[in-house]
């Protein structure tokens, strides 16, 4: 009984709830609105027509307006004030404002490297229109003189965040999708709490949503207690919106301006193997050291100085590049950290990866947990294929979400069919995300191959040329391709039902 107790008056259930009670409202509220006058009820037919041509002239992605125009066509009369409440899924005014801000006050502490650019522009002209479109858009530059670690599973990742947040004599700050109370982030706390005895600046970001069935709602006072500044991004309340659409999904850990890491893993203890949830808990993550450390501290402070009340916003130029210590020995190859928001119709992550697919000559190979792509990234996909490269996507074997992979296994057979490899992680769930190109190319970080992440999320990755960390990448995902099952056309045929069912979710998956 204590337990049920426990679980009705929990943060989620309380929100949920509160969701249901006021969508339950609004539709019976409408409904009767409609039924009391003819011409109440024909002003709202018109109103959704107005919606759907508004939608057909809208320069957006085209299988988020089919979807909507098909809610609206199947209910006319309360679709198109059920887009005018939900259907906006920028951002809050408040959040770009806010935003908009801290992006122009970093203009002059993030400068391309022009030198760099040129280099890797005489060596392949493709790669440098994707460094250079993604310093126009982010205003992130190119890197010489950095070193990439590459971690194919969180276990190892984590003890190198251990040892490195240990040894913090400055500053650490955190910034995460996901944080649960577990033998992972309590570890992390008790080296934070200690850390703020030593004089340490720490501070923590985490995002409300991604943290809604873990953490409770004063979690962030708890921390605050501590000595630990923090932040909850954009904090969810329980309103009939899609302004908790917009979620930071990023993972940024920075130690004193020289040790930065980032990839697919939270802090929770799924991603480091001590609970199973989901069969083996197959991620991947990136310590990054030298040069390209700056720009990970600045995509940090970017974010922080956008929420943090004014007391605690921090100077740009307090953070010099003058000050990240030099590598032990020098490293080949060219990194780039760049970021993605929904704050613009730039999607930067898909940009990345259709670049990725398009300039591809030999293979071209991606981890995703989810694979829900639009129109344009299928076309690439199999257009890659049909001219002779190797493209294979793996992808759970295990899935966290029941109804989400429904919508990934509908895209399998036209991509098998087209000639792309599909595979199926046996032993549990993949969330790492990346991709790897040609041995010469490589992007890992936090971007799924799904709407949510290339279209609403805020996410952020690293962008590898001529690195030795290419190749590790590569290495992980032929070594993990010897525990999956390959997906093939037979394997593809379902009954009527099931067809139907995967059709329904595949057409409102921009809106799932």
């Amino acid at each position: 009984m204590a337990k049920l107790f426990k679980v009705l008056k929990s943060r989620t259930v309380l929100v949920g709830l509160a969701i249901l009670i006021q969508a339950a409202w609004y539709i019976l509220f409408l409904r009767q609105l409609t039924s009391y006058s003819v011409f109440i009820n024909g002003f709202f037919r018109i109103l959704s027509v107005v919606i759907v041509l508004y939608l057909i002239r809208k320069d957006e992605n085209s299988a988020y307006k089919i979807a909507w125009i098909i809610l609206i066509m199947l209910i006319p009369l309360l679709g198109g004030i059920l887009y005018v409440l939900v259907g906006n899924k920028k951002p809050s005014k408040k959040i770009a404002q806010k935003m908009a801000v801290v992006k122009d006050g970093m203009k002059d502490t993030m400068k391309q490297n022009e030198e760099i650019l040129a280099e890797v522009r005489a060596q392949n002209a493709n790669v440098a229109g994707s460094m250079n479109y993604l310093g126009t858009l982010g205003r992130y530059p190119v890197w010489k003189h950095t070193s990439v670690k590459y971690f194919p599973i969180g276990e190892e990742m984590f003890a190198s965040m251990l040892e490195d947040l240990k040894k913090a004599e400055h500053y650490i700050y955190l910034e995460y999708f996901i944080i649960e109370e577990g033998i992972m982030w309590n570890t992390i706390l008790d080296i934070l709490e200690e850390k703020v005895k030593e004089g340490v600046d720490v501070r923590v970001m985490y995002d409300d949503v991604g943290c809604i069935f873990n953490l409770p709602s004063h979690y962030a006072d708890f921390l605050r207690k501590k000595g630990i500044k923090c932040i909850v991004f954009n904090r969810y309340i329980p309103i009939f919106s899609t302004v908790f659409n917009n979620r930071d999904h990023r993972k940024i850990l920075v130690i004193d301006g020289d040790v930065a890491f980032t990839g697919g893993i939270n802090f929770a203890d799924e991603y480091i193997n001590e609970k199973q949830r989901f069969g083996y808990w197959k991620d991947n993550g990136v310590r990054i050291t030298g040069k390209a450390v700056y720009s990970m501290t600045q995509m940090f402070l970017q974010m922080w100085n956008a929420f943090a009340l004014e007391k605690d916003k921090l100077d740009y130029e307090k953070f010099c590049l003058e000050d990240v210590r030099p590598l032990a020995k020098e490293e080949r190859g060219i990194v780039l950290p760049y970021s993605d928001h929904p704050l613009d119709s730039e999607f930067v992550g898909e940009s990345v990866y259709i670049n990725l697919i398009n300039s591809a000559q030999k293979y071209i190979y991606f981890f995703t947990p989810y694979l829900i792509i639009d129109n344009e990234v299928v076309t690439a996909l199999i257009l890659a294929a049909k001219r002779g490269v190797d493209v294979r996507i793996i992808t759970p074997g295990i899935p966290d979400k029941k109804m989400i992979f429904l919508v990934t296994q509908s895209y399998y057979p036209q991509l098998v069919e087209g000639g792309v490899q599909i595979f199926q992680y046996r032993p549990g769930f993949v969330h790492a995300k990346c991709a790897v190109c040609d041995d010469k190319i490589a992007t890992v970080g936090t971007i799924n191959l799904d709407y949510r992440s290339l279209y609403l999320h805020f996410e952020n990755g690293l962008f590898l040329y001529n690195n030795d960390t290419v190749m590790d990448i590569k290495k992980d995902i032929l070594d993990t391709l010897e525990d999956c099952n390959r997906i093939m056309p037979e394997m593809c045929k379902k009954n009527m039902f099931f067809l139907l069912l995967q059709g329904i979710l595949r057409i409102f998956a921009p809106l799932l």
